[in-house]
């Protein structure tokens, strides 16, 4: 198995240092914050504040890089991995992807870069956050753009898998306009929601429960990871927020003129019932060779139908799809 070098040791980067540990690779990790790399170092784990130093190790023994530091200073990590491991096997776990790749193409762009994102997380952060634990059963976007090396494809999809994840081959831009629809936009309109209720003042506060507590779970997420992910996908989030303002326009009208919302509500219901159904559907067995001509439209055309990579024989992607 592949080395890895963790950059960033928070939630994610914490919990890849750890997950990658444990499965028995050798794993090492840096990041700025003194407290994180302390804390981690207390833990037993090889983690420092020296990126530079932990970048030239990982391109004197060919780790896999990750990137597990917030979007605005992706590009200043990538000028370091630029000058001291220049050609190194490199993913990031950012969620979003196409300006990541954008700046690899900038300012490392002899990384075999393979861009990724764990569908996995919490409202929490640090460090003390992580848990090895936290990919279990996700879903792991590893991009596949038109020059991706497959090869490098399959080290970080291997990673992926080793740590209990699934793999979704998706484009960047495929990648962003999803999650636009199903994290960052929940994200806003919970933010919406946590401010309405707290202006209700005590009395709203008191009777709260878990229909408020659920709709406002992601906004005790530090605002500053926030605002990086949902301005780092403005081209995308924007049409999507455009579309649910436009249904709560219409929302609105309904309910301003006939006091009815049935056919908001019985879509939302119906939306909610459409992915209890995706999840339980049986799906069946797919296998992409990796050598083949056409092998990265075939791993995009899995991921666009919702298929995903279960496991890497050689050179075969073994999957699903419903």
């Amino acid at each position: 198995m592949r080395d890895v070098c963790v950059i960033g040791l928070g939630l994610i980067g914490g919990s890849l240092l750890r997950a990658a540990s444990a499965v028995g690779r050798a794993a090492w990790g840096a990041t700025d914050s003194e407290a994180d790399a302390a804390a981690a170092s207390a833990d037993g784990f090889d983690a420092s504040t020296d990126v530079a130093a932990a970048l030239r190790r990982a391109g004197e023994q060919d780790a896999l890089v990750v990137l597990a530091v917030p979007l605005p200073v992706v590009g200043e990590v990538l000028r370091e991995v630029g000058k001291h491991a220049p050609g190194c096997l490199l993913t990031d776990v950012t969620s979003v992807k196409a300006p990541v790749l954008a700046s690899v193409r900038s300012f490392a762009p002899d990384a075999r870069f393979v861009g990724g994102h764990p569908m996995a997380g919490t409202a929490e952060s640090g460090w003390r956050a992580g848990n090895p634990a936290l990919f279990g059963g996700a879903a792991w976007v590893a991009c596949v753009e038109d020059d991706t090396d497959l090869a490098a494809w399959a080290e970080v999809a291997r990673l992926a898998l080793d740590v209990g994840s699934h793999v979704v081959p998706l484009t960047a831009a495929a990648h962003d306009e999803a999650v636009a629809r199903i994290s960052h936009l929940p994200h806003l309109l919970a933010a919406v929601l946590a401010t309405v209720g707290a202006e209700g003042g005590p009395v709203a506060l008191a009777l709260a429960a878990s229909s408020y507590a659920d709709g406002t779970r992601v906004a005790g997420t530090r605002p500053e990871l926030v605002r990086a992910m949902t301005e780092g996908n403005r081209e995308a989030l924007l049409p999507v927020l455009d579309e649910a303002l436009g249904r709560l326009g219409a929302m609105r009208g309904s309910l301003a003129s006939t006091g009815g919302l049935a056919a908001t509500i019985n879509a939302g219901h119906e939306g909610a019932q459409a992915l209890a159904e995706w999840r339980a559907q049986t799906p069946a067995g797919v296998r992409v060779s990796l050598t083949a001509p056409d092998a990265r439209d075939g791993l995009r055309a899995l991921g666009a139908r919702g298929g995903r990579i279960t496991a890497i024989t050689e050179d075969v992607a073994i999957g699903e799809v419903a």
